[in-house]
């Protein structure tokens, strides 16, 4: 009985450190400099999902620029701070590849992803 107590605890554990590790898994950046020329004006919602963060944005395009940017959705653990700092840093670079805030890199690259998502409807 204890063997098997011992081997089910083994297995359970294996699974949370699986878990665990995929769900800190590297989430590409998928952006860059945005090519003001062809932005087209209006409001452009856009979304990623990079598990286990989540986000959903509307970018406001004015003149040919990246004038806001409202967090729709953010599904994350902790990084809720980039939601207040990348959309600004997105702005004021007119880039969907800027710095990730530190402690919530995951959730700043997943907010630059879903406004490079939206961005492109914007084409």
């Amino acid at each position: 009985m204890i063997k098997i107590l011992e081997f089910i605890s083994a297995i359970m554990l294996i699974i949370i450190i699986i878990i665990l590790l995929y769900g800190y898994t590297k989430t590409p950046i998928i952006g860059g400099p945005v090519d003001n020329e062809r932005l087209v004006d209006g409001i452009y919602e856009g979304g990623y999902n990079g598990w286990p963060v989540r986000a959903t944005v509307q970018v406001t395009i004015k003149d040919k620029k990246i004038v806001n940017i409202e967090i729709v959705k953010h599904m994350s653990w902790r990084g809720k701070k980039a939601e207040s700092i990348i959309p600004g840093r997105i702005i004021e670079n007119q880039s969907t590849k800027v710095d990730a805030v530190t402690g919530a890199t995951k959730s700043s690259h997943v907010i630059m992803n879903a406004v490079e998502r939206a961005i492109k409807n914007a084409y």
